[in-house]
């Protein structure tokens, strides 16, 4: 039996990454809104965010941080892969992302980054990041839905991971388990830099 096998080209020719991202992001976020019969008002409103920020996201001139994603992303009912990919790409049993599918979502101060590499769709949320952090970087994250957990599996340097208040270091080959439904932060409080690989999932909240 053939299993069906999309895959996911870089682009020959076309507007960049970053370009391509805001007006996929601008499309998805309007098209969920309008579907919700939200106003700008009111989608501010649920989600937490200013409605000047969602006005720039729609009109392709917004950068948002993860947590801005996030809060949308819960309000909307779907996940931050949901928001960052076009809303016609094409599913099928098996979706193998190139290198220049993958979608940074954060540039620290010092060059470090968050890329998603892949995400599930739908409001039961399944992701997979790339995390480096340069020497003194950390990043701050809101807390996620109920239950979430992160699975954090450190392949460089040593990462400083802080959970409400309670820091664990995990050196290079360490993993860790930690629930994140509370504030949290990675750091680098060393002289290298840090790279990590993270698995979040996110479980549908029940009204």
């Amino acid at each position: 039996m053939t299993v069906p096998v999309n895959i996911i080209l870089d682009p020959i020719a076309g507007p960049s990454p970053d370009d391509a991202m805001a007006m996929a992001m601008a499309k998805r976020i309007c098209s969920l809104r309008k579907a919700h019969d939200f106003t700008f008002d009111e989608l501010a409103k649920r989600a937490g965010v200013s409605k000047g920020t969602l006005v720039q996201i729609e009109q392709e001139r917004g950068n948002p941080s993860i947590s801005t994603l996030c809060r949308l992303a819960a309000t909307l009912g779907v996940s931050v892969a949901d928001l960052v990919t076009p809303a016609n790409a094409a599913r099928s049993r098996v979706s193998v992302i190139s290198k220049g599918g993958a979608r940074r979502l954060w540039t620290g101060p010092n060059g470090g980054s968050a890329v998603l590499l892949a995400g599930t769709t739908g409001p039961d949320m399944l992701e997979v990041w790339q995390w480096d952090l340069r020497p003194g970087e950390r990043y701050e994250s809101s807390r996620h839905g109920r239950g979430t957990r992160e699975l954090i599996h450190v392949t460089r340097g040593k990462l400083l991971l802080d959970v409400d208040g309670a820091c664990t270091l995990i050196a290079s080959g360490g993993t860790a388990i930690a629930l994140t439904d509370q504030a949290h932060a990675y750091a680098n409080p060393g002289t290298s830099p840090v790279r990590f690989f993270m698995t979040v999932h996110e479980p549908a909240t029940t009204p």
